[in-house]
């Protein structure tokens, strides 16, 4: 398969792909979150600072060179508002996004998941993934806005962050 466009957009959010230059955008932003985000995500359950957004640019670099994730910021005009992402299976691509504490509730996620969702049809997915654990709520109305069908729950395996009930929301949506 090859790799998705570097730049994704619509009329409110652009998503472009993480690059080394933004290391320290990424880590103010998911370190001013982390409390938000550690919530749910139990990369930022210690926190998250300049070491960690180093290590993620570094991993996220090599496998989109690998062809394994793709990694984007989600701007909002010029300021970083999250993150998203696609990972890729051999029968369908998995999509993931978070956003900062002072950015949730405006529709963000849901047109950042709107745009890799169309990319992963562009690029020849027969289908496309959203799972989040069954407590955040907020994460499975993005799906659910999207026209994505819940198949069913799965145990999540540890570690889990400690707002999560250990159950994860699978949640698919076939090509057109």
């Amino acid at each position: 398969m090859e790799a998705p466009a570097e730049t994704l957009a619509d009329e409110v959010v652009t998503l472009r792909r993480w690059r080394p230059e933004q290391l320290e955008t990424l880590a103010a932003v998911a370190g001013d979150s982390a409390g938000h985000l550690g919530a749910w995500m139990i990369w930022a359950t210690d926190g998250y600072g300049r070491r960690e957004a180093a290590e993620f640019l570094e991993y996220t670099a090599k496998n989109w060179a690998e062809g394994k994730t793709y990694d984007f910021a989600i701007f909002a005009g010029d300021e970083v508002v999250g993150g998203t992402g696609m990972i890729t299976h051999p029968d369908r691509i998995e999509i993931g996004y978070w956003l900062s504490r002072h950015h949730t509730g405006r529709g963000f996620a849901t047109r950042a998941a709107e745009l890799l969702t169309a990319e992963a049809f562009r690029l020849g997915a027969p289908e496309v993934e959203i799972r989040h654990d069954e407590k955040n709520l907020a994460s499975g109305a993005v799906p659910a806005r999207l026209g994505f069908t819940m198949i069913g729950d799965e145990a999540a395996e540890p570690p889990l962050a400690p707002a999560c009930a250990g159950v994860n929301r699978i949640w698919r949506l076939k090509r057109p």
